[in-house]
């Protein structure tokens, strides 16, 4: 009868080791499924939170102009990157302009710089004022070739703001260079490349 009592002990603490084996086992493996599901939040949060168009621009005004424009938004930055080729060598202006429209072969369907808050034509930072469109001049090497980069925060990508938001306009490149000054367009001649910013 004591070997018997013995015996049911050893069993009896044999059996509650387990258990507690197996709950501590649980508990880790809940807490890396929450592990993983935090992590997953944290991804689906970035994600969110960065946006990225991409858009051909075709050619305009019996030019060669070519190229493609690539809009990200990252923590309520906008910054465009336009890689161009196929222009003459020299300076160049780029705009953003008022329509999502490149179906007239001289651009002008893209109507005119995209101005939401009225502001006379200038330089980007302009104490007198600038268009939200204005983005100004870059440069084109002796291959024709360009890339311009440009970020602000005065930008978004389908946000509320109609004041920020550059879906359903376009962006156009012209022939000449923007004098910052002539108004309402900075006289930078024709329009050789456009592409409509779609979402």
């Amino acid at each position: 009868m004591k070997i018997l009592k013995v015996a049911f002990l050893v069993l009896l603490i044999s059996v509650t080791f387990q258990c507690k084996d197996t709950k501590k086992e649980m508990n880790n493996a809940t807490g890396d499924m929450d592990t993983e599901q935090e992590m997953d939040g944290m991804m689906d949060k970035v994600q969110e939170q960065e946006k990225t168009l991409q858009f051909s621009l075709e050619p305009k005004s019996n030019s060669k102009v070519e190229g493609v424009v690539n809009f990200t938004e990252v923590a309520g930055s906008v910054t465009m990157t336009a890689t161009l080729k196929g222009l003459e060598q020299g300076d160049h202006a780029i705009h953003i302009h008022e329509k999502a429209d490149c179906s007239a072969a001289d651009g002008a369907s893209a109507g005119g710089h995209w101005n939401p808050t009225n502001e006379p034509h200038g330089k980007w930072g302009a104490e007198a004022g600038y268009h939200r469109g204005d983005i100004g001049n870059f440069t084109a090497d002796t291959q024709g070739n360009a890339t311009v980069t440009f970020s602000t925060g005065e930008w978004c990508i389908g946000c509320d703001d109609a004041n920020k938001n550059i879906l359903s306009k376009a962006v156009i490149v012209h022939q000449g260079v923007d004098d910052f000054t002539t108004q309402p367009s900075g006289d930078a001649g024709a329009r050789v490349s456009c592409t409509g910013i779609i979402e």
